[in-house]
């Protein structure tokens, strides 16, 4: 199933526009369709930020504006939460989070929320995360997958820093990594890591999900 060009350039005009309201109803429209989760999720959340931070780094808009559509698309990815219904049908946990000095959670918040929307128990820890505190945490639930996000390609580092020092203690948990951050590349600095898979889009995670619902 596809979104309707009509329908994402209305959202993404209300986006830039700051209008709150009209963004739900568009993706409230979505949903009573029957429109996939995932679908929203990568036609229309995920294009719209993409395409508000390429605005942003041409200097077309400003920070605030920038500031806004997060704000309007965390409102909607909650709003989209409860409607799931979740039923946790699986012992299974997910950590996951953004690495240190990442500001940017909204990505990783959606990898979290298909997740448990197919029965998993998720921490999602957001932005900026400590990686100290992150360890902690992982110690304390031994969790069956880590996810991590990245958004600026400048970050690529703290995330290989952080991805050394999950190894060390989890040596053959499965961790998932993306984010807006590797348009510009990167993804060579993940080859030295065993058991890791670059997650290109939430297609990509839709398929890891089932590919794990059928060993």
């Amino acid at each position: 199933m596809t979104i309707d060009l009509s329908d994402y350039n209305n959202y993404f005009n209300a986006l830039l526009k700051g209008d709150r309201h009209t963004c739900i109803e568009i993706i409230d429209e979505l949903w009573a369709q029957k429109v996939p989760l995932q679908v929203i999720y990568e036609d229309v959340l995920k294009k719209a930020l993409y395409q508000v931070g390429e605005l942003w780094e041409e200097n077309k808009i400003s920070v605030a504006t920038e500031h806004l559509a997060s704000a309007i698309s965390e409102t909607i990815l909650n709003n989209l939460f409860l409607k799931l219904n979740v039923l946790y049908s699986s012992e299974k946990k997910i950590l996951a989070g953004c690495v240190e000095n990442e500001h940017h959670q909204i990505g990783i918040k959606m990898i979290c929320d298909m997740f448990e929307a197919n029965g998993y128990q998720t921490f999602f820890l957001g932005a900026n995360t400590p990686k100290n505190d992150f360890m902690e945490l992982a110690r304390q639930i031994n969790p069956d997958i880590f996810a991590l996000s990245v958004s600026v390609f400048f970050h690529i580092p703290d995330l290989v820093k952080m991805i050394e020092t999950i190894r060390n203690e989890f040596p053959e948990t499965p961790i998932l990594v993306g984010g807006q951050g590797f348009r510009h590349g990167g993804k060579e600095n993940l080859l030295q890591f065993d058991n890791l898979t670059f997650m290109e889009d939430t297609l990509a995670i839709e398929n890891y999900i089932n590919q794990l619902a059928h060993e």
